[in-house]
């Protein structure tokens, strides 16, 4: 018996269940992620202190688009977690559309984030505010976007019947999705709400 037949054998090559690369890789990308979005809200709350004036500068921004655009990103978890709970339990043949459906409420949010840049009244290097403000939903729809790309990917291999009922790929998947809505949740308060405050 050759020894690379006995190691396959003898040693886990990959896991099963939580204990698979993949499902490691993910939890490692998310923590890693989820610290980058904590400097860079460390960071608005610093230079909120440190500055001269009122922060934000020109008052609170406006929820007009914000609030709908939260609602939404929230609600496309909702969409993505019942829709893969009932694939789960076989209800459903395909999870494929709602993960359509889900990646599109997804792409409005990126639609709706951009017309909302378009709007104000600055630019990235205007003032402190305008680039941490930038920066932080930036990154962000930078994170919705590789989600939509995610969740495209899954549609495709549900239609092509590769994804397996149960399977990883899916759990991964939702997993990122609901970090994105997770963290939206953190900086729309930061950035949006705990100005509203008197």
């Amino acid at each position: 018996m050759s020894d690379a037949k006995l190691a396959r054998e003898m040693l886990p090559v990959n896991g099963t269940g939580s204990l698979t690369t993949g499902w490691w890789g993910m939890l490692c990308l998310i923590a890693t992620e989820g610290i980058l979005f904590a400097y860079l809200i460390f960071s608005y709350a610093y230079l909120g202190i440190q500055a001269p004036g009122s922060w934000p500068p020109g008052g609170a921004p406006p929820l007009r688009l914000a609030l709908p655009n939260t609602i939404l990103l929230l609600a496309s978890s909702v969409v993505l977690e019942i829709g893969s709970r009932r694939y789960r339990a076989g209800r459903d043949k395909s999870t494929a559309p709602v993960l359509v459906l889900t990646a599109f409420m997804g792409a409005l949010f990126v639609w709706v984030q951009t017309r909302e840049w378009g709007n104000k009244g600055f630019g990235l290097t205007d003032s402190s505010y305008s680039s941490i403000y930038f920066t932080l939903t930036g990154f962000h729809l930078a994170h919705v976007v590789a989600g939509v790309v995610a969740l495209l990917v899954l549609a495709f291999w549900g239609w092509q019947r590769r994804l397996v009922r149960g399977g990883l790929h899916l759990t991964l998947g939702r997993l990122y999705w609901h970090f994105v809505d997770a963290v939206w949740i953190i900086v729309f308060i930061t950035i949006y709400l705990v100005p509203q405050q008197p």
